[in-house]
């Protein structure tokens, strides 16, 4: 992914979304930009317009980390997008090898065995281990009941939640709040999009996934990142039904790059009834072969 064409297009999405009212400029009457002219952001940033321009043109290399920090200010950048701002100033930079996830040497190379353990003694909820693509390179039992059309498709390759969310039908089903949960899913790969340009493999997943679905194509384009830690999401299981659950994700510091998801129903709950009918259903036999554990991508 080019770095210029991400730095462009994201300062231009960004200004786009801030009103001279937001910004406490004057309104006028002659505006012909949406959001922001070039102008106001320079002088929020107390920087020239030539200067500014420069950056906007995608030209980050070079650029303090003050200048970085005015720019968010003068463009009122959230948290993630302030982390992706810096991201991307890295990668012009060529300075974010220190900061990217370190590269697998090939596409099947096992995760610790240890992981797996820990991922089975999970027993109350649906956890997995997933990587910056949102490809699931191991679950759990529930895991992968949880995600049981994913998982029957065969594909020897490992499930890959973006690609399921996008392109298989079940998933609107299984998403009661999808359009919610595509916005989330495509910030993610946004995101990580800016913290590691150089992976070829989430290159080609943009690529396929902008091909073959206009809803992705629509949310790709709008340049939006968000961190996505913890909340609660709604679904519709075929075997089970609904199911309300909290979700956490944590950073692997075993794993760069990788993070680690537990889905939980409140006690008490249907929910979490419905997880322990869940969970008898995935020990049959016929489940259990068909959603054994994948290998590492």
């Amino acid at each position: 992914m080019d770095n210029r064409d991400q730095v462009r297009d994201f300062l231009i999405s960004r200004r786009a979304k801030i009103t001279p009212e937001r910004a406490g400029l004057p309104a006028g009457t002659r505006r012909r930009v949406k959001g922001l002219r070039r102008s106001e952001v320079a002088a929020l940033a107390d920087v020239s317009v030539e200067y500014y321009g420069k950056l906007e043109r995608g030209n980050l290399a070079g650029v303090s980390p003050g200048i970085l920090e005015a720019v968010a200010r003068a463009l009122q950048l959230d948290d993630a997008e302030r982390a992706h701002l810096l991201h991307l100033a890295q990668a012009a930079e060529g300075s974010d090898a220190l900061t990217r996830p370190r590269q697998r040497p090939g596409r099947q190379t096992p995760l610790h065995r240890s992981l797996q353990w820990t991922l089975d003694a999970i027993t109350a909820g649906p956890a997995y281990v997933s990587n910056g693509r949102l490809d699931v390179l191991a679950a759990n039992r529930l895991a992968r009941a949880f995600f049981s059309d994913i998982y029957a498709t065969g594909d020897p390759q490992p499930p890959n939640l973006a690609r399921y969310q996008f392109l298989d039908p079940a998933a609107r089903r299984f998403y009661l709040d999808w359009e919610l949960t595509a916005d989330v899913t495509v910030d993610v790969l946004r995101t990580e999009a800016g913290r590691d340009p150089r992976d070829k493999d989430l290159h080609d997943l943009v690529g396929e996934l902008s091909t073959r679905s206009d809803a992705f194509r629509t949310r790709w384009g709008a340049h939006n990142v968000r961190r996505h830690g913890t909340g609660t999401k709604r679904f519709h299981h075929p075997v089970v039904g609904d199911l309300t659950l909290a979700f956490e994700t944590l950073a692997m510091t075993a794993e760069p790059g990788l993070t680690l998801a537990i889905y939980t129903a409140e006690p008490g709950t249907a929910s979490e009834e419905n997880l322990r009918l869940l969970d008898s259903w995935a020990a049959s036999p016929d489940v259990s072969s068909s959603t054994r554990p994948l290998s590492a991508g």
